[in-house]
């Protein structure tokens, strides 16, 4: 029986429960915060990168007297856990008697089957080899074999093409003596027995094409052939051959599609076209129609041809609306029938596209060689009817499209695009730029406002503009969205030239009114028309920027959503606030011209206001009485503005609003004058008054005089507010007439408290 410790020495007395605490009650096994032992029992501990976090801020040597103090309690723990279950622990090492023997005993039967598995996989590796190599040499035959009939089928194929084209007319000559006979056998067509020839040649003609196909078609085959057994002897020496039966098939194809087309052989066209499918050279198809059909309808319209020296043009001509007819008609006559078989529906002839790559491709060429002067966008109403002409032109040809598709994939055709570049709008843009903000900057470059006598408009709306600077600006901003000039694809460009024009004459108005308040026209360039311009001429610009508000928000605003109904919800949006936006920048500037006349107005007032100095020199040191009456002055300050606003101009262009609100603001400014020279004029006199009063006193205190004497007569400075209070009584008054309480003004009230009786100074009458 083993002792309960780990070695031989007597086992000592049964240890005495230590205390958890030492002499100052803190724990024996206790650990700083940092320190937390239940880490080293995750799965994913790493050593190294948790002393890297702790180095950070605990010295290595804690941190390692801290890891020995662990590793002894630990010990410690082990040591009391085995004398705990001590006798547990001793009985497990007698129960482990005899393992060795029944480890070997058990190692015998283990190697026994080892053996007979390597016995078994060393007598099936050989045939696994030998199954392995068949399948290899079976997989390779198979390839082989496929090879061989890839090229015993081309061989057919290409022995069958050649045998098929040796059945058909073997040069153009034979061709065209066919057509020849059948050419002769039309002449007589009365003749029955013409006529049986002349059905011999149809179904010839139908034969043939019927052969084609059936060529095309085993062409197609070869290809397919060829291209999977690329790069193999066979096919290599047998290049030639193919490609003799290609050009053979090509050539042959080529002369029955030609008459075909020249006797409108439906049948014999239909099959043509498969074939030039099935071979995928539908190009060719496109530019035999062409050529043969197509250039020679074109040229009797717009003749060009090819010279000596190049492209031979006929007469040149911009107008291209007649040529656009003509071609129109030819179309829907000698071209339709094929439209109609290429377009026929299941038919798979839907590759041709006829309509861009023959047709319009021939109209391409002869337009750009034929009508050069058509094209010049120098001629910008020429060039505009041209360019709609064409448009519409396009919409004609895409009305021969069976579907939408249809007509999606000729626009996307790079004929379609190459056509619609032959039109330069941009240059036409820039062109109509030039003649529209040339005509408003040209107006708007004169040194003075000019009226206009008739204001009505082209269009027989009356407009009621009056000055020509506006009507041009209006006449611009029209011709901008007139449909002899707008091309909608770039009405963008022309929106953007539309708010240009309103920013424009909005800078012409803003530089005139800086210029008429700094009094300088240099610092401002273009309001020389403002120096010099009088108050009557102020109306224009105000009723003329109402109009023009109203125009552009109104009417105008509805005309170009109404052309750009097409667009979507947001760009049309977009379109307008950009014009709601230039409309109320222009009618910003409606405030500051009311201003300029009111500062005229009051100006010409201040100059009656000014007699009002002459009170001090009539009252002061005089023996006058006080005044009974108002000064003449009073009647003529009113009467720059009362002359203004019952001016016919004024009657006839402004607003009620407009003219009340110059009332108003002339009359506030006149009255605050008025106050000022008022207040001005008492202050002085109250302090010349006291001067004169202490030089009184002190010359009175000299003689001995009593100091009361002059104590009952009244001041002169009494005298002058009582004139001043007669004043502006009467220029109350004055107010009342043109339709202006004083008493709303504060400038008058103001004015009444400075001047009135003490006894009057509460009440506003007059």
């Amino acid at each position: 029986m083993l002792d309960p410790v780990l070695n031989s020495s007597p086992a000592p007395p049964t240890p005495q429960p230590r205390s958890t605490t030492d002499f100052f009650s803190d724990p024996l096994d206790s650990h700083p915060l940092w320190f937390k032992p239940s880490l080293f029992l995750s799965p994913d501990f790493d050593s190294d990168s948790y002393i890297s976090e702790l180095r950070t801020f605990v010295p290595f040597d804690t941190l390692r007297s801290e890891l020995r103090a662990h590793l002894s309690s630990l010990h410690h723990e082990l040591i009391d856990l085995i004398n705990r279950d001590y006798g547990d622990f001793v009985n497990l090492s007698t129960k482990l008697v005899d393992v060795d023997s029944t480890v070997v005993r058990m190692r015998a039967p283990l190697l026994e089957l080892r053996e007979k598995i390597e016995g078994f996989r060393s007598s099936v590796e050989a045939p696994l080899v030998a199954l392995k190599s068949g399948l290899k040499q079976r997989s390779e035959a198979s390839a082989t074999r496929e090879v061989l009939e890839l090229l015993l089928d081309t061989f057919h194929v290409v022995s069958k093409v050649e045998k098929l084209i040796k059945e058909l007319p073997s040069v153009p000559a034979d061709w065209s003596n066919i057509n020849g006979e059948v050419s002769k056998e039309r002449d007589v067509v009365s003749n029955g027995t013409a006529l049986q020839h002349v059905e011999n040649g149809i179904n010839l003609r139908e034969t043939q094409s019927m052969l084609l196909e059936r060529i095309a078609s085993e062409m197609n085959r070869l290809r397919f052939y060829v291209a999977h057994a690329q790069n193999l002897p066979f096919i290599e020496n047998m290049e030639k051959r193919i490609q003799g039966a290609s050009q053979l098939l090509d050539a042959s194809l080529g002369h029955c599609f030609v008459d075909a087309l020249e006797y409108r052989d439906k049948n014999a066209i239909y099959n043509c076209l498969r074939a030039y499918a099935a071979v995928d050279n539908t190009r060719s198809a496109e530019e035999i129609f062409r050529t043969n059909v197509v250039a020679p309808l074109i040229q009797k319209i717009i003749p060009y041809g090819y010279g000596p020296s190049g492209i031979v043009a006929g007469p040149s001509t911009d107008e291209l609306e007649n040529d656009y007819q003509q071609i129109k008609q030819c179309i829907e006559k000698e071209c339709k029938f094929l439209l109609d078989i290429s377009s026929t529906e299941n038919s798979g002839l839907h590759v041709f596209d006829f309509l861009a790559n023959s047709i319009l491709k021939e109209v391409l060429a002869a337009v750009t060689h034929g009508r050069k002067e058509a094209l010049s966008p120098g001629k910008p109403t020429k060039f505009l009817k041209n360019y709609k002409s064409s448009l519409d032109f396009l919409a004609h040809l895409e009305g021969y499209c069976p579907s939408r598709s249809a007509v999606v994939k000729f626009r996307a055709e790079v004929v379609c695009v190459e056509f619609m570049k032959m039109w330069n709008v941009g240059a036409y843009f820039y062109t109509r730029f030039q003649e529209i903000a040339g005509a408003l900057d040209s107006t708007l470059a004169a040194t003075t406002l000019v009226p206009i006598q008739n204001s009505n408009s082209g269009d027989g709306k009356i407009q009621n503009l009056t000055l020509k600077q506006s009507t041009a600006l209006l006449e611009s901003l029209r011709s901008c969205w007139r449909e002899d000039v707008l091309v909608l694809s770039c009405s963008d460009k022309f929106l953007r030239l539309s708010l240009q024009l309103i920013s424009r004459y909005s800078n012409w108005l803003s530089s005139g009114l800086a210029a008429r308040k700094t009094g300088n026209a240099g610092s401002n360039p273009g309001g020389e028309w403002a120096t010099s311009a009088v108050p009557e001429e102020f109306i224009y610009i105000i009723h003329d920027i109402n109009c023009l508000t109203a125009e552009v928000c109104g009417d105008y605003l509805g005309h170009v959503l109404q052309l750009l109904s097409a667009c979507s919800v947001d760009v049309l949006d977009l379109v307008k606030q950009s014009i709601l936006q230039g409309g109320k920048a222009l009618h910003a500037l409606v405030p500051p011209a009311v201003k300029i006349i009111i500062e005229v107005l009051v100006e010409k007032s201040a100059e009656d206001l000014r007699q009002l100095k002459g009170i001090t020199a009539t009252y002061r040191m005089t023996n006058k009485p006080l005044p009974v009456r108002h000064s003449p002055y009073v009647s003529g300050i009113l009467r720059p503005v009362k002359a203004f606003l019952d001016g016919e101009r004024a009657t006839t262009y402004l607003t009620k609003e407009t003219r009340n609100e110059i009332l108003l603001g002339a009359a506030t400014d006149i009255t605050d004058r008025y106050y000022e020279l008022a207040a001005d004029l008492v202050n002085v006199a109250r302090k010349t008054e006291s001067s004169l009063q202490r030089i009184r006193q002190g010359a009175q205190r000299r003689a001995g005089a009593s100091s009361d004497v002059s104590d009952h007569n009244v001041s002169d400075t009494d005298k002058i507010c009582m004139q001043l209070f007669l004043d502006i009584q009467e220029y109350g008054r004055n107010l009342a007439v043109i339709g202006v309480e004083a008493a709303d003004i504060p400038s008058y009230r103001s004015l009444w408290q400075c001047v009135a009786p003490q006894d009057r100074q509460l009440t506003i009458n007059f």
